[in-house]
């Protein structure tokens, strides 16, 4: 602990902070996640901690409800996206060749469409479900886990460890798992804070659109929606989820920054 900077440790705590309460949302929410407790838009009191909303459910419960949906979308697409972009990332740098071609090709088509219009195109014609909302996610996002993980992997794989197991005889598939995984890990697992971020960020704005999670599920994007027009007359509903993601974020991002710089400095060490 004494190694951590605060930035590190502030991190760390809100993190926890959010992803404890989305684990134990049933027993800290006061009220039903759909339940109708009062008036629209009641001001805060000892009853309504954070007042209610346009339909007078008590807002602290649609809060805590929407940050475990928010995360749990946010966590599954962030494990899809860095499974298939790692894997296919890793073997395009080793196999080489056609497969580097065609893989690299691939992705530079998906990736030259805006991810938030592809995202919308594909959701306008499936039934959106958290499944399907997660797989979109997941897939579209992996793109960018697979620029990083080949980009590191090409400058291991002339290591003379890589060419040693070569000659050994290994197959492709060892290769990557136990020579050049765990050398990219590092790199991967600080983009790991960064890309879960974005995904807070894409599922929030694909249920202020309309095309994340559909009403009476709650999430932080889907808050914002349904109480947005309370902020002409004052009212902070549709405030609170926005400052939400932007606490996690910014909790994220300093425990992301951490564990980068943490691990820049022990590769300039061993150098």
């Amino acid at each position: 602990m004494k190694n951590i900077p605060i930035s590190a440790l502030i991190g760390l705590f809100f993190t926890a902070l959010f992803f404890l309460t989305a684990i134990f949302a049933p027993l800290l929410a006061p009220y039903g996640m759909a339940e109708v407790v009062g008036d629209v838009w009641e001001p805060s009191s000892s009853e309504y901690l954070l007042g209610t909303d346009n339909i007078g459910r008590d807002l602290l419960t649609r809060m805590i409800y929407g940050g475990r949906t928010t995360i749990f979308i946010a966590t599954a697409a962030t494990a899809i996206s860095f499974l298939t972009g790692t894997v296919l990332g890793l073997t395009a740098a080793v196999s080489g060749g056609w497969v580097d071609q065609v893989l690299s090709r691939f992705i530079d088509l998906v990736m030259s469409i805006p991810t938030l219009i592809f995202a919308l195109v594909v959701l306008s014609v499936m039934p959106v479900t958290l499944p399907v909302l997660i797989i979109v996610m997941g897939l579209l996002d992996s793109t960018r886990v697979f620029r990083l993980a080949r980009a590191v992997a090409v400058d291991i794989e002339v290591m003379d460890y890589v060419e040693a197991a070569r000659l050994r005889g290994e197959k492709t598939m060892w290769i990557i798992f136990r020579e050049i995984l765990p050398n990219a890990l590092s790199p991967l697992v600080s983009e790991m804070g960064l890309r879960f971020i974005f995904m807070v960020l894409f599922v929030s704005t694909l249920s202020f659109l309309g095309l994340g999670v559909q009403p009476p599920e709650a999430d932080w994007g889907g808050i914002v929606k349904e109480n947005k027009d309370g902020i002409v007359y004052g009212i902070p509903a549709a405030l609170m989820p926005a400052a939400a993601i932007a606490t996690l974020a910014i909790s994220v991002n300093l425990v992301a920054d951490w564990i980068l710089n943490r691990t820049t400095s022990l590769k300039g060490g061993r150098g």
